[in-house]
């Protein structure tokens, strides 16, 4: 998820309570929803869109879980003495705990993967002990549903805080009703990927792979991505197409051959990245003839050059039509 939703999360956990466990608790709560992207500093030293192979890796896993937290309390903690000694240091401020800000920071950053495993980009959840890619497939990168109801119950809830009034419940009711939406639009996949699982089983094609995508703003709806190995992706829109009534649009004008593509590129190392973290590669013929590789995930104009590679040496072989 994007780093909004995030800090919310840390925030509003903060407001349903913990923040009393120890000073410099929020700091290390939003801080620490936000922690395991740190390996967006990756963008200083790859180059293209080798990213894409290695973020939501190595920071999301387990290991980190335990030592990014640590190193957090270890900064917070170091922070709070310094202050102590120059006598900088707030009065208000509750007493410190490291024992707190670890857990704190802990929880905090255990947030972080699980929102991460809810879109459809992915996370590999075992990194460094495996490298498999988990999806939910449930929200959109950015929910602005998720959006305004945590930042609208952070805010009420520091509001009545201010006041003196009951501050920890409004936090914990948002928590709750914010896990019912994304219970809801889990079902909302599951449904969906099931209606055209159980249409294709049907019809006989069984070897069809099926992706429910998540919409932006219309949470109620999914682009469903169908692959054929003899046809390719194909987009459909749930509800509205549920019945697949042959309506079958084609991802790209011109659809190429993507093992032959990839048989004839020179290895690169954006081309290993971009296949290592594709879930829905398919080639696209570009205006010279050559081919481009793209994922069906991101295709949306506005996206699809920031997950995409070229192969300019590289022919492209159509795929026969159907």
């Amino acid at each position: 998820m994007d780093n909004l939703t995030h800090s919310l999360v840390g925030a509003l956990l903060g407001q349903a309570g913990l923040k009393k466990k120890t000073g410099l608790a929020m700091p290390a709560l939003i801080i620490g929803a936000n922690l395991p992207d740190v390996d967006a500093a990756c963008f200083f030293w790859l180059d293209g869109v080798e990213h894409l192979g290695f973020r939501r890796g190595i920071t999301h896993g387990p290991i980190a879980w335990v030592l990014l937290p640590l190193v957090l309390a270890g900064l917070l903690y170091g922070f709070d003495r310094w202050q102590a000694k120059r006598g900088t240091r707030p009065k208000e401020r509750l007493p410190v705990s490291f024992k707190w800000l670890y857990l704190l920071s802990f929880i905090a950053c255990l947030t972080h993967p699980a929102l991460d495993w809810l879109n459809v980009y992915g996370i590999r959840l075992l990194e460094p002990f495996s490298s498999r890619w988990f999806y939910g497939d449930t929200l959109f990168i950015i929910d602005i549903w998720l959006w305004a109801l945590l930042g609208f119950a952070t805010w009420f809830s520091l509001r009545r805080e201010k006041q003196g009034g009951e501050w920890k419940r409004p936090a914990r009711g948002a928590m709750a009703v914010a896990l019912v939406y994304i219970g809801l639009n889990g079902a909302i996949t599951a449904r969906a990927e099931r209606a055209f699982e159980n249409w294709f089983f049907g019809v006989g094609l069984v070897e069809e792979q099926v992706i429910a995508s998540p919409l932006p703003l219309l949470f109620w709806d999914r682009e469903v991505l169908v692959y054929g190995p003899s046809a390719g992706w194909h987009e459909f829109i749930y509800p509205a197409d549920n019945h697949a009534n042959g309506e079958m649009r084609p991802l790209g004008e011109t659809t190429c051959n993507l093992d032959a593509a990839v048989e004839q590129a020179v290895t690169g190392k954006e081309l290993e990245a971009f296949l290592f973290w594709s879930r829905a590669p398919f080639a696209e013929r570009a205006s010279d003839g050559s081919v481009i590789l793209r994922d069906a995930r991101f295709y949306d104009p506005r996206a699809r050059d920031r997950f995409s590679v070229a192969l300019p040496d590289v022919e492209c072989e159509e795929l026969p039509a159907n």
